[in-house]
């Protein structure tokens, strides 16, 4: 006999502000008790450093959440002059220490961030969570090992001073996928000669969302039941950017069972291999792609027999 799932069925999304201190499963775990959900996600780890915007998706909406992975982020940040850390972070050990001029030269440091503006390269740090034969960078650099990482390419849409130190400054940082703030706090450091590392990081604003509507820890766990199921949001607010595409029921019956339908009219503004948001009515069905001119295929859909709104 099949063992019986635990855990509420509950769908959507929550946007939570991570404390400082905690890591991002921890927090997530949190969350999922206190919604008592069967199925929960997060949608882009945060060091436990670091605080701020994490949101996590219920139920359906985990299908969707490679979206936000994917998406640009806005993080505000402390840059420490003078000291280099063995994690590029304020939790790391201080490897190498540099005297600081009496008053920072704020032109050199504008200038020196302008190079950092645009598409740059980054080497990984090795306190990270990405993989080496199945093992964690940051699992091998307790071991005290260091693995060979290939440069990546980013994208710095925007950076700016927010507030001068005499020992660092202030960043707010716009950037894509993949960028690792203590890494580019580390190489600016490099760059003006002095070292650097963080002792401040906070996400602002994930794809489509920023920090208006995040709730801490404190706030949801003083809520009842009813108001905590209240500051869900629907599923496809995750896919807000992509074009959405209204079908009657048959043709939603016909797509729902994994079957192409020909819904000529209303595909006829999707190319070839585009993707789109599927609705009967106002119910959000999941994606479809446009395989030929009037021809849609269920691309990832949601289980409709399992959605309880939020």
């Amino acid at each position: 006999m099949a063992r019986r799932r635990k855990g509420l069925p509950i769908d959507g999304v929550l946007l939570l502000d991570k404390p400082k201190g905690m890591s991002s499963n921890h927090a997530l775990q949190r969350v999922r008790r206190l919604f008592q959900a069967r199925k929960a996600g997060h949608t882009g780890t945060l060091d436990p450093m670091a605080t701020g915007l994490l949101p996590v998706c219920f139920g359906e909406a985990t299908k969707f959440s490679a979206h936000l992975l994917d998406a640009d982020k806005v993080y505000r940040t402390r840059v420490k002059l003078g000291e280099t850390t063995d994690t590029g972070d304020a939790e790391g050990v201080v490897v190498e220490r540099q005297a600081l001029p009496d008053t920072l030269d704020r032109s050199a440091v504008e200038t020196i961030l302008e190079r950092f503006r645009g598409e740059i390269e980054q080497i990984p740090p090795m306190y990270s969570a990405l993989k080496h034969q199945g093992r964690k960078l940051y699992e091998l650099a307790r071991e005290g090992k260091t693995i060979a990482r290939a440069a990546r390419c980013v994208t710095v849409y925007d950076m700016r001073p927010l507030g001068w130190e005499r020992d660092g400054f202030w960043l707010q940082v716009r950037c894509s996928k993949g960028t690792y703030i203590r890494t580019l706090a580390e190489d600016i450091g490099a760059a003006l000669g002095l070292g650097a590392h963080i002792t401040a990081l906070e996400r602002l604003e994930t794809g489509p969302f920023d920090s208006e509507k995040r709730l801490s820890l404190e706030a949801l766990e003083a809520m009842s039941d009813d108001e905590r199921l209240g500051q869900l949001m629907p599923i496809d607010v995750l896919l807000g950017h992509l074009p959405s595409l209204a079908v009657e029921a048959p043709v939603a019956d016909r797509l729902l069972q994994g079957q192409r339908a020909s819904v000529p009219d209303a595909a006829l503004a999707l190319a070839p291999g585009a993707t789109a948001r599927l609705y009967r009515g106002e119910s959000f069905l999941g994606l479809v792609e446009s395989t030929a001119p009037g021809e849609i295929a269920p691309r990832r859909l949601v289980d409709t027999s399992a959605l309880v709104p939020g």
